[in-house]
């Protein structure tokens, strides 16, 4: 999609497409309300700009839109709307060891455990090991500090995301 396919996008339509990029309805909101936008660096901006005003509970419902590292089934069958990026975002852990995955699992449910959100990391052009580490280093965090950790990925992610959408 062009970013002048997106600007002149019905109101549904572009929250669809924003929802894609990030889950936090706020955030949609007010990129929904922001078009048009100028440029691509524009759309960015405006990103980050309202990444700034969000807070705890429009971390977790953006954190929610996620299907858990490495589950595959999950990914396939609840986030159907963004499993084609999600899926090439985490090809990281397509070939990975049943044991790495099995140490993702367990990582996940102990972080889930512990935070009360799954673990989110930008996982573009990481392996599984990779992802496992950032997960086991995190662990240990409190939890004001993972959340603003959590955020900071989210934040790449939907960064990607916008640019994967005027792909």
């Amino acid at each position: 999609m062009t970013l002048d396919d997106l600007n002149g996008l019905p109101e549904s339509e572009a929250r669809e497409a924003f929802e894609r990029c990030c889950g936090a309805r706020r955030w949609v909101d007010e990129m929904v309300q922001g078009r048009p936008f100028e440029s691509p660096a524009a759309l960015r901006e405006a990103g980050d700009r309202h990444f700034a005003t969000l807070g705890r509970e429009d971390w977790l419902e953006a954190f929610a839109h996620h299907p858990r590292i490495g589950d595959l089934s999950s990914l396939k069958a609840r986030f159907a709307n963004t499993q084609a990026w999600a899926s090439g975002e985490q090809s990281g852990t397509a070939s990975a060891s049943e044991a790495i995955l099995e140490a993702l699992a367990k990582g996940n449910a102990d972080y889930e455990a512990r935070f009360g959100y799954i673990f989110i990391v930008c996982a573009t052009g990481k392996s599984a090991s990779e992802m496992l580490e950032a997960l086991n280093q995190r662990l240990p965090n409190g939890p004001e500090a993972e959340l603003a950790i959590a955020a900071r990925e989210q934040q790449r992610i939907t960064h990607l995301r916008l640019e994967k959408l005027l792909a």
